[in-house]
This record gives structure tokens, sequence and C-alpha cells, in this order.
């Protein structure tokens, strides 16, 4: 049943430039994923936005529809792509170096890829110290790296002739840091930009740049980037949609499956060791204690929320939650996350779950960046701005609307959550289960 509520959303016309800092292995499986899919080679399997559906009104109305013809999506033929990266490698080498896509498939794309060349990323060795690349900014302020990078996005729009523009993090995690005096105003952060303030960096400058040109962002890492109040409060000022962090793919993807059920059943949790391997770029950032506390930190976040630990304290008070991360160069791309969780039923008896995911990080990842591409574009399309709560599914860390309001980290309520987001867009109802038509 439609609603008088219904959102105006500009059509989706022209081309819509996707830019990535950050152009390795999630980067390049992205773009060539979405090159394979537009040219009929392969199936966009693990995207939302190409392969789901919504229901609408009750059950029995068998009213089911794709998402992407039940909302007005750019098209995959209307992306255009461009980014930065320390590595001047093309696309289709850095794919090749990555070695998460089988080289018949990329040899099939090899010229749409070629074409797409990073420009020189800002870039500080300090917060990613395992990464050496020499497809650098020029040195100066932190500030001139910003104009550098406005400068940038201002060409590629008119290079590739784009209507509109939204940016993804895809490069590495830096060094964990907590938010100083600098990011407390746009007032301080830009003096600190002035100033080279140490506490300002690289992803943050290209969420500053992002946000001052008015273009949706989202941040696939666990940095400290868009979760600040300047950068807040710029988005506030220009009207930008925004969204993070770190992009939810494969050990916390199973433990936001896992745990609800765990909850949903009352059964407690006594300890859930988690360990992974993985050997591509990311695991050799994350070679380094520093950067590895960026994504602990993100990891750990997750049992807490869904538990809740205080209002359950004799299922969840005591829980030993560990979290490793191992780089082992001959796994490449290919990561295994293993957990072993000791639980606890009837009467206290134990019982344990062992998990053995051998996934593949890039190609987990790929469908989340091309659904926020997807999504942020509608956000802004519709007038939508700040945190974009709906988009908690795709993140380890999701931004909190409002201080004091805890993330939602539940998978299932944070699928409810989109998907009835989506209905409000369009004016329909939201799906409750509450009323007894929803049962028919």
């Amino acid at each position: 049943m439609a609603l008088e509520s219904a959102v105006e959303i500009a059509p989706a016309k022209g081309k819509l430039g996707v830019l990535l800092p950050g152009m390795g292995a999630v980067g390049t499986t992205f773009i060539a994923g979405v090159l394979a899919v537009r040219r009929g080679l392969a199936q966009p399997i693990g995207s939302l936005t190409q392969m789901g559906t919504i229901r609408l009104g009750k059950r029995t109305d068998d009213n089911v529809q794709p998402i992407r013809e039940y909302l007005p999506l750019a098209d995959l033929d209307d992306l255009v792509f461009g980014g930065w990266d320390v590595f001047s490698d093309d696309a289709y080498v850095a794919a090749e170096r990555a070695g998460v896509l089988e080289p018949p498939l990329l040899a099939e794309l090899a010229e749409e890829l070629r074409a797409i060349k990073p420009m020189p990323a800002v870039f500080e060795q300090e917060y990613v110290r395992n990464l050496h690349g020499d497809n650098v900014k020029p040195e100066g302020t932190k500030m001139d790296w910003a104009m550098h990078l406005i400068e940038d996005i201002e060409a590629f729009q008119k290079q590739h002739g784009c209507d509109r523009l939204v940016g993804v993090w895809c490069g590495s995690t830096e060094i964990y840091k907590e938010p100083t005096a600098v990011h407390q105003s746009i007032d301080a952060f830009e003096e600190g930009l002035r100033q080279s303030d140490p506490d300002i960096a690289p992803s943050q400058i290209y969420a500053y740049a992002f946000m001052k040109l008015g273009i949706p962002f989202a941040n696939g890492a666990p940095n400290l980037t868009l979760d600040f109040p300047a950068i807040l409060e710029l988005a506030k000022e220009n009207q930008v949609a925004v969204t993070g962090k770190d992009f939810k793919t494969g050990q916390t993807l199973m433990k936001t499956i896992l745990a609800p059920g765990l909850k949903a059943r009352m059964l407690g949790v006594h300890g859930w060791y988690s360990t992974n391997i993985l050997g591509n770029r990311d695991g050799e950032v994350l070679d380094d204690p520093d950067s590895f506390k960026t994504k602990e930190v993100s990891k750990l976040g997750v049992l807490d929320t869904i538990f809740e630990p205080q209002r359950n304290p004799e299922l969840y008070g005591d829980i030993h939650h560990v979290v490793r991360i191992n780089y082992y160069p001959p796994r490449g791309d290919n990561k295994e996350g293993w957990d072993n969780i000791d639980i606890f039923g009837w009467l206290g008896y134990p019982m344990q779950i062992k998990i053995d995911f051998l996934c593949r990080d890039s190609i987990l990842a790929a469908p989340i960046v091309l659904d926020l591409v997807l999504f942020l574009d509608l956000a802004r399309r519709a007038g939508l701005t700040g945190v974009q709560e709906w988009l908690s599914f795709y993140w380890k860390s999701p931004q909190p609307v409002a201080p004091g309001v805890y993330p939602e980290h539940d998978l299932f309520i944070q699928l409810t959550k989109l998907k009835n987001t989506l209905r409000h867009l369009k004016g329909d109802e939201p799906i409750t289960h509450l009323g007894a038509e929803y049962y028919q």
C-alpha cells in the first residue's frame, strides 16, 4: 500500500563517477567485476542492489520486486572509474598483481582496465608503515594535498563528463588514532591542514576533499576517517551523505550472523576466539601492530553490541573475546577465518562451535563497494544527508547517528532497517510484522 510520504528522488541521468582512494585488490576486483557483469561475462553475486528483492505489502499479495527495478538506481553501464594509489600500476596490472581474478577473465577486460590509471596518492609513511610506493603527491602542507585532491576530482569529472560522483575508501588500514583537538571543529581541522598537524591522517584529507565538494563518501577501512565532529559538521554544512566504517566481509560477517542466533535462543557464551590468516597487501599492512590495533578495535566491538552483556550478565557478562590476524604470504587474497566459540546451554552445560571460513576477501568486499556506490548516489538524489544508518548492513563498525546512540550490529535487524528505508523512500509501508495482515 503506497503512502503519501514518498521522497522525491531525482532521476539517475548521465554518468556516475566512482572514485576510489586505493586501487589494490579490493578496488580492482570491484572495477573488473562491474566491467565483467555489464559485458555479460559474470553475475553480480553478493550484491543486494543487483540480485536482492524487496517485498511490498502482505505476503498474500505476492508482490516481491527486484531492488534494481524498484528503485531508480544508477545503471552499471553509466559507471566511470578512477582513483588514487601509491603504486602507479594501471588497473589491469594491479589486478594481475593482486591475484584475485583468473587471467582469462582479466584478458577479456584488459583494454578497459589498462585505461584506468591511478592518480598520485596522498600518503604518509607513518600512517601505513608496511606500505612503500612512489606514486604520491609532492611535498607540501596537508592543505596543499587537500587542494590537489579537489583539483583531481574536478578534473576527473570534467574529463569523463560525469553528472555525479561518489567516493569509497578502498585503501589500507591506518595506524590507530583517537580524535584530538584538531578534529573537533571545521576551523580547527582546516588550521590543522595548513599546519600539517600530525594527527590528521591521509584518509581524513580525502574525506575533507569529498565533503568540501559535496560528494558522498564511504570508508571501507577501520580508520578514523568520517567519524569525528569536524567532518560530520562539514557533511552537514554541505548536505553530504556519509557512511562507514570497515567493510563487513569474512569473519565479522559470520559473527553478525551467528551471534544474533545464539542470543535469540538465550544460549550463553564463555569465549569467542578468532584468528585470521591472509597474505595480501592488507595482511602485510596489518602486520604492523599499530595498524592491527585499528582493525582489532573494529572487530571487537561487534559482540558487545549484539549480546548486550549489561542486560544479559548471566549469559554474556564474562566473554573472553580474542581476535588475531596473521600475515601469511602464501595465502594471498584467500583469507582463512577460524573461530572457536565456547557456548553453554540448559543448566550451564558446555558446548563448542568451530568454524573454518575459507573465504576470498576481495570477492566478498567488491559487491559491498558496488552497493555502497549505488545507494550513496541514491541517497544524494533523495536529499539524504549525514550518517546513513540504514547502510549499517555493510559495516563492521557502523557509525551511530548521534552521540549516545549505540550502533546496531545484528545483521538481520540491519537488513530490515535497510529495506524499510527503501520502502520509505518510495512511499510504501514498512514491514513490521505487527499487524495480522502480514501473517496471511
